[in-house]
């Protein structure tokens, strides 16, 4: 390494010949420490200098020193300047330098590195290395070198975070093993967390803790004694006049008000203590955004450790938090150029309140307080710069901090409450730390003093433990917060069928299928005060929802409601992973209610990883169903489409047991002749996507309507349905009867026809029977792919079908016109799509007057389509699935060209522009055909249309055939 540590040492003997001036010599300065890293300079890395960023709260193009994508964003300001100030800046440039946002963000005034890891801690950097210390520090910036290292931080919140959450989870969950009270445990390990934390951040006397729990496991002193001491006399307003706790100052009556001390045991007292114990970890570094949550998960399980607890990132609370609540304000900032006018924002600072109805354990309420603060931070730097020295000092004489007392919480999870009163009870010291650090290095005196972070605010009367659906909400300005998500089929398993009752006895106007955050939405938007003159920062909401509050029901319930109540849609991302435990995708919105001037900023996360990349995009308007296009969601329902019937879900047989493989029929087949009568080829979507159903294919045992002795024809078929699937079927039905306490619920109904399949579909295979062969999509995908199938075969429910055998249909469906109207209007399950006739099918308005040509054109583009994919898939050894992935790789192939060959024939026959939006053109269309309907008028419906008179000529016949094993008089064909 020391060629290493050359080179970095001669970097900074250049660096010191600099005179820092950001404007002329940060180019160079940034091209030797490329070299320093072993590059031959930045743009031989691939670097580039005066990256263009586009930002909402400017109306020009701002440009980043230096990006290096995937990897850094490196900001130069000019030496002595306090890189504090710009922490803002450089975390605006990273928000928007999508695609491939860079890992680290450096900030750097030629004396001084300050790295960033935004994915893992927005708060504090995860390193700070001085210029002098580069070559003996230089690990922190490791992602400099070309083979990109991993960095080794001095500042990891996170770990440190982890390890302290880790220990006190394993004092809880000893506590509880040995039948300690768990409301006197939550307890006990409240107070010793709060203790941890205030020797470590200098409000109690240095290493208290740690003295107390050494003491009692090396020096037999009791645990219940000392620290049930300790505690009472952090909630004595009086000092004690001597001993171990004299020096002790008063907390406050909220989490001290109780005192039950716990005996704790020589293995507890080990993990408070001992060589890792829970008090020698430096709780300063503890980062309370994530300490609250992993702690809670940690400890809801004997086993579970906090190094697998998921927690949400700041960056993604910062979604919200940043146009919600602190974007207004440091945009007023800005405009304010008077005395008057900053003195009128910091009175409306001071009593501006936030409230989070879902709150957990007070992650959004510690991120809005801690950014509050820092906008408070830069309306008296601003006021500094603004009036005389004398006016500042006599503006700045009774001069204190926003109180934790204007942050408001409710959660049904009892403990969760305590866990955010104590989170924010913290956040007082350290944002007051902060601020007199800044207020110091900016020369700007001004009475604030630490002693003022005690007593700790009691916080009792700003959290409620309550059902927020039901609870009454304190008046409030913004809302903000993650309400729990639950589909509502879940939502009836989770909480039972009465509350299900009760929540829609109270929200009558939200469909009963929407998703379970849908009721915060709304109620939201209710209770909040409408934004005006008066009260410019309220009025505004930023919630996260699972990413069905954009689709169906669920956005019919909540946006689609806001948007027509008067709300307007500010910020919002469509769709990203998210980073919290549930393994789901969301959608974050960011509204106000009342008009909005100015642009709005739609993004959205294109992958299925936490890594993936982003879209951004400003726009003038974002939809209920958060695009930025036409709002197709509403599209109204056509009756030349529902009349016709013509899409359908597959058979659900209900059970794995009605499914049979070759082997298993052709074992059945010997005994039974008539076996054809009942079983059927079978096909489910993961086998047509990996081609499984030809080497392993499966069949169908359907008794149709066949009553228990007709059904006895097919002996050893219904035997074996018996054996696998009656007993589940039994089970089923008696946990029903043992919850419902009713006879007639599902289950037991499906009792007394228990040889028959769950849901046969009788209408599907109606509309089918008389085809050659039907035309499928995979109902939940990503790609857009439909094929045909032999009318023999009986899809699966993972299978949507549609009872086309024409090929012009068939390329209707499969084109990129139809694919946008499908991911427009459909639901999702992650980033899966998903098909459903109620949203897509029979809203979607097909070619009204195509020629015969186009007819022709479109039938002969989608069956070259379908020969190229069988030869390729031949050739190639592919299967669907890889097929179409190649789809995703840059580069040219014949199956984008036969994909764009009969995209452009469908455009055609819908006589569109090359200048139109599908998504408007199909829009406009679904309009005007719905009021040509409406006149009582003819309009085309799905199939093929009336020019078309010969449906033959438009015909082929491949299609996906599934092959029995020969079996002589009992086969299946």
């Amino acid at each position: 390494m020391s060629e290493v540590t050359d080179n970095l040492q001669a970097f900074l003997d250049y660096a010191k010949l600099l005179k820092g001036d950001e404007k002329g010599e940060a180019q160079v300065f940034c091209d030797r420490l490329f070299q320093a890293f072993g590059h031959k300079g930045y743009k031989e890395a691939g670097a580039e200098l005066e990256f263009r960023i586009k930002k909402k709260s400017s109306k020009g193009t701002s440009f980043a020193d230096l990006i290096w994508k995937p990897r850094l964003l490196l900001e130069m300001k000019r030496r002595g300047e306090n890189l504090f100030h710009h922490y803002q800046q450089a975390f605006d440039y990273w928000i928007h330098a999508v695609p491939n946002r860079p890992r680290y963000v450096v900030l750097c005034n030629f004396d001084e590195f300050r790295i960033y890891d935004f994915d893992k801690q927005i708060d504090e950097p995860v390193d700070i290395v001085a210029l002098t210390d580069l070559p003996r520090r230089y690990p922190a910036l490791n992602f400099l070198f070309p083979e990109d290292p991993d960095p080794v931080f001095g500042n990891d919140l996170e770990a440190v975070s982890r390890d302290a959450a880790d220990k006190v989870a394993q004092l809880f969950n000893s506590l509880i093993k040995r039948d300690v009270d768990r409301s006197q445990a939550q307890r006990f390990v409240l107070q010793t967390v709060v203790a941890m934390f205030a020797e470590d951040i200098g409000l109690l006397p240095a290493s208290i803790v740690y003295n107390l729990a050494h003491d009692c496991l090396h020096k037999g002193q009791s645990a219940y004694d000392q620290f049930g001491a300790l505690f009472r006399q952090m909630n004595n307003k009086a000092p004690a006049d001597g001993g171990r706790f004299q020096k002790v100052p008063y907390f406050n009556g909220g989490i001290f008000k109780t005192v039950t001390p716990v005996d704790l045991q020589l293995d507890e007292l080990e993990l408070v203590a001992g060589e890792e114990g829970a008090a020698t970890k430096d709780w300063s570094k503890v980062n309370p955004a994530i300490f609250g949550t992993i702690f809670q998960q940690s400890m809801d399980a004997e086993e579970r450790h906090a190094y697998g607890a998921h927690f949400t990132s700041e960056a993604d609370i910062l979604r919200i938090v940043m146009p919600t609540i602190v974007r207004p304000w440091r945009e007023r900032i800005e405009q304010a150029s008077t005395m008057k006018e900053l003195l009128a924002l910091r009175s409306a600072l001071m009593s501006f309140k936030v409230l989070d109805p879902a709150c957990g354990s007070g992650n959004f309420l510690y991120l809005s307080y801690r950014e509050l603060v820092r906008v408070e931070i830069a309306l008296m730097a601003k006021l500094k710069q603004t009036v005389s020295e004398k006016n500042f000092r006599e503006q700045s004489k009774s001069l204190t901090l926003i109180s934790p007392r204007q942050f408001f919480g409710i959660d049904r999870d009892s403990f969760g409450v305590e866990l955010a009163k104590v989170t924010l009870m913290l956040a007082k010291k350290l944002a007051l730390d902060e601020s007199i650090d800044v207020f110091e290095r900016e020369q700007m005196e001004l009475p604030l003093n630490a002693d003022e972070a005690l007593p700790l605010d009691n916080l009792d009367a700003n959290f409620q433990c309550a059902d927020a659906l039901f609870a009454n909400w304190p008046e409030t300005d913004v809302v903000v917060g993650n309400p729990p998500y639950l589909d509502a089929r879940k939502l009836t398993i989770e909480h039972g069928r009465g509350y299900v009752d009760t929540i829609r006895a109270a929200y009558p106007d939200v469909p009963g299928r929407a998703d379970y955050c849908v009721y915060w939405f709304r109620k939201a938007h209710d209770h909040l005060p409408p934004n005006s003159d008066e009260r410019p920062f309220a009025g505004r909401a930023g919630l996260v929802g699972t990413n069905t509050i954009r689709q169906n029901y669920s956005r019919e319930g909540g946006l689609d409601y806001v948007v027509s109540s008067g709300g307007t849609i500010t910020d919002a991302v469509a769709s990203q992973v998210w980073s919290g435990e549930a393994a789901v995708n969301v959608s974050i919105v960011n509204w106000i209610k009342g008009p909005h001037v100015g642009k709005c900023i739609l993004q959205e996360q294109l992958g299925d990883r936490r890594d993936s990349d982003w879209k951004r995009e400003e726009v003038e308007v974002i939809t209920s169903a958060l695009t930025s296009g036409a709002d197709v969601s509403k599209a109204r329902e056509l009756k030349a489409v529902t009349d016709t019937k013509l899409c359908f879900e597959g058979q659900q047989p209900g059970h794995v047991g009605f499914r049979v493989d070759g082997a298993e029929l052709l074992n059945l087949s010997q005994s039974d002749p008539n076996l054809h009568e009942i079983a059927f080829p079978y096909l489910i979507g993961n086998s047509l996507l990996s081609g499984k159903y030809a080497e392993q294919p499966e069949f169908l045992l359907d008794f149709d309507t066949l009553t228990i002795f007709e059904a006895s024809q097919h002996k050893a078929a219904l035997a074996l349905v018996k054996e696998r699937v009656l007993p589940k079927w039994e089970e089923n039905a008696a946990k029903e009867f043992e919850t419902t306490g009713l006879e007639n619920g599902e289950h037991q109904n499906r009792l007394k026809t228990w040889w028959q399949i769950k849901r046969r579909r009788n209408d599907m295979l109606n509309a089918v029977v008389s085809l050659s062969r039907y035309a499928v999509c995979v109902r939940h995908t990503k790609r857009p792919l439909f094929v045909f199938l032999s009318n023999k075969i009986r899809p699966d429910s993972a299978l949507t079908v549609f009872a086309f055998e024409d090929d012009y249909s068939f390329g209707i469906l499969q084109s990129d016109t139809h694919w946008h109207w499908f991911v427009a209007r459909c639901s999702t399950i992650k980033r899966d799509f998903r098909y459903t006739n109620e949203t897509i099918f029979t809203s979607f308005p097909w070619p009204q007057n195509p020629t015969l040509n186009a007819v022709q054109k479109v039938a002969d583009a989608s069956r070259e389509l379908r020969i190229l994919r069988q030869s390729l898939m031949k050739k190639h050894g592919l299967t669907y699935r890889a097929l179409y992935r190649t789809l995703e790789l840059p580069g040219a192939s014949p199956l984008k060209d036969a994909h764009a060959k009969l995209d452009q024939a469908v455009r055609t026959a819908y006589g569109m522009k090359k200048s139109d939006d599908p998504l408007s053109f199909l829009f406009d269309l679904n309009q005007s055909v719905a009021k040509t309907e409406d006149a009582g008028k003819q309009v085309t419906g799905p199939g093929l249309p009336p020019v078309a008179k010969d449906p033959a000529r438009f015909t082929s016949d491949d299609c996906v055939e599934i092959i029995a094993p020969s079996a002589g008089k009992g086969a299946v064909g």
